[in-house]
């Protein structure tokens, strides 16, 4: 009873081509949109991480001044090397402490200029952010004492000056100070929050603070606890050392920060993740629009086919034959669309994710329930006009014009 139902609901489908796509379509969008908006998501989400992680591991910044509404930072008092060196005597479990200058200036090689961002930083700097060589070699203690004029560059900065010649040896200038390109940096791509890591030049600490910024100023410091110590713990060692070195006394808030990445990362993943969320409720509203087409289109069908059903009626069939006929056609109206949608919603969210550089992480939990939930649409929205065609009385069907 089940295959021929099937049979004379594929043959209705055919009859009315046109008509039954357009019923299609709203279910079609809704599980499409649904699987796109979810799979954008949660790509967005994997890339915001995988971003974090590329930071650094087990990342802390510390910065002089508060952050927020009415929380001035411009005039809090920068770090000096006596906080850094505190730091590495002092507290236990840091894997390396990395003070940081970082300024704005032009560097120039041969015809080629641009624009970039200059760190004067230690050796620490590359353990702290977790960075590696591709070519060259980092700074040496000597140069990092005496604040010499070396410099260790990143992809960016060597495809844009450099091209294809190898940096490593050649000198550049970097603002007023002739500089000797010593290593090149791997590729790290971009940041959670948008800008290239690799469009920068790495200087000795001390070179940058006294040749370029005019200042001994450390407005940054990078820390990376060991692996297996508590980030929340190395945050509280920090804030009770700063404290005292800056002499603030109990009640008085801080004239630092100090930020836990990784805290920073799982806040921004779970905004991420609830924004998934969010766009997938929003698109599956199309499903039950969807699914009121499908119940309007059924209910004229009805309408439409009344003599139809009043001959079947007539000849003897049952109220539960009619009722399973047009049940079976609207279920399988939306889930044709169901299996379009998927196919749809798959390929957009491809489409969007290699446009928009982020992983492509199809959830099959989602496709599966998208799929299913199109499927119980036709069930829901089905049955009041199966119903209201297996209730027709024989004759007054048989009458209708």
């Amino acid at each position: 009873m089940v295959f021929e139902a099937l049979r004379i609901a594929m043959q209705a489908i055919a009859r009315n081509l046109l008509r039954s796509s357009l019923t299609l379509l709203g279910v079609v969008i809704g599980v499409a949109a649904v699987i796109a908006m979810v799979t954008i998501g949660d790509g967005t989400t994997a890339k915001v991480a995988a971003d974090m992680a590329r930071l650094g591991s087990n990342m802390l910044i510390v910065r002089p001044g508060q952050f927020g509404p009415g929380r001035a930072s411009a005039e809090a008092r920068a770090f000096d090397e006596g906080d850094v060196e505190a730091m590495r005597r002092q507290l236990r479990g840091l894997r390396a402490v990395a003070p940081v200058s970082r300024t704005t200036a032009t560097a120039i090689y041969g015809s080629e200029s641009r624009s970039l961002s200059v760190i004067g930083a230690d050796a620490a700097y590359f353990t702290a952010q977790d960075w590696e060589l591709a070519a060259g070699r980092a700074f040496l203690e000597g140069e990092i004492r005496s604040g010499r004029a070396a410099c260790v560059i990143g992809a960016t900065t060597r495809k844009e000056l450099f091209g294809l010649e190898d940096p490593v040896g050649a000198r550049m200038r970097v603002g007023a100070i002739s500089c000797e390109v010593v290593g090149l940096l791997r590729p790290k791509g971009e940041t959670a929050f948008g800008s290239d890591q690799d469009d920068v030049v790495l200087m000795p600490l001390r070179a940058v603070q006294r040749r370029i910024a005019g200042n001994d100023d450390i407005r940054l410091i990078y820390v990376s606890a060991m692996d297996g110590v508590d980030t929340e713990k190395a945050q509280a060692d920090i804030e009770r050392l700063l404290r005292e070195r800056r002499n603030i006394v109990a009640g008085k808030p801080d004239d630092f920060a100090v930020a836990d990445l990784r805290q920073i990362a799982e806040a921004r993943t779970a905004t991420t993740a609830t924004l998934t969320l969010l766009l997938g409720a929003v698109a599956g509203v199309s499903l039950l629009v969807g699914g009121i087409g499908i119940m309007n289109i059924m209910l004229v069908s009805v309408t439409e086919r009344t003599r139809e059903i009043g001959i079947r009626l007539a000849i003897g069939a049952e109220e539960r034959q009619v009722l399973l006929q047009f049940l079976v056609e609207a279920i399988v109206l939306s889930t044709i669309g169901g299996a379009i949608g998927v196919a749809l919603g798959l390929g957009l969210a491809g489409l969007a994710t290699s446009l928009m550089r982020l992983p492509f992480l199809p959830d099959l939990g989602i496709v599966a329930t998208a799929f299913g939930f199109s499927g119980l649409v036709g069930v829901v929205f089905g049955y009041l006009p199966a119903r209201r065609a297996a209730h027709l009385n024989p004759i007054d069907a048989l009458r209708h014009e």
